[in-house]
């Protein structure tokens, strides 16, 4: 789901309610309705916009009452800092996702499968230590931010107020990555040769980068000093 929908229809607090109580167990409307002390119209209303965004599903009984339930994880994450904004969503991965080799900077010891355990004591403890690690994962990804934000900072204090210094922090990385011409730099970073080139001047010019003549003629190559 496109985040910017989600953001929009999560910005409603009753929505939140809902699926709050939702969470806990599936409910029918009269029940969301005395929980929220609103009307069951407006309950309907939010119920049909979370149905259509595919967040909830229905089901009746054999009373003919209609029960709303959560119908698949949803993960939303939201960053705000002075040097961008993002939103994201993303569903879980499926079980069978092979870990190994996509986390060379972080070790996470997942299980393969192949000695599963349906034991309760077993998958009691598998689900103590996966809250654990979605913990520290988060706790991660807070220092991972602060130090992206401090890195930005000092490139900003480098290259002046009016730098982009994601921008430059890319190019930088793309330097050090490819043979420093700026057409390579400029395929790494998805842009245009010429806003890359005019960049690389400028780190040049402040000392960041050293610009190196081709004896050959050809394009100049630049590297980090």
């Amino acid at each position: 789901m496109d985040s910017a929908v989600l953001l929009n229809l999560l910005g409603n607090e009753n929505r939140r309610r809902i699926l709050r109580l939702l969470a806990t167990k599936p409910c029918y409307v009269t029940e969301i309705s005395e929980y929220l002390d609103v009307s069951p119209k407006a309950v309907i209303d939010h119920l049909r916009k979370l149905e259509e965004a595919g967040l909830i599903e229905s089901t009746t009984d054999d009373q003919r009452r209609k029960y709303f339930r959560i119908t698949r994880s949803l993960r939303l994450e939201v960053s705000v800092s002075p040097y961008g904004f993002g939103a994201k969503s993303a569903y879980p991965a499926k079980n069978s996702l092979d870990m190994s080799g996509r986390c060379p900077h972080l070790t996470i010891e997942a299980p393969d499968g192949s000695g599963a355990s349906n034991d309760i004591a077993d998958l009691a403890g598998e689900y103590s230590r996966l809250q654990d690690l979605d913990r520290e994962l988060s706790l991660a990804q807070r220092w991972v931010q602060g130090r992206v934000e401090d890195t930005l900072a000092k490139i900003d204090e480098r290259l002046g107020t009016e730098a982009d210094s994601r921008f430059y922090a890319a190019i930088l990385a793309a330097v050090i990555e490819t043979d420093g011409t700026p057409a390579a730099v400029a395929d790494e970073v998805g842009a245009r040769e010429g806003t890359v080139n005019d960049a690389m001047n400028r780190l040049a010019d402040v000392g960041v980068l050293a610009r190196e003549a081709s004896a050959d003629g050809d394009a100049d190559r630049y590297r980090v000093r």
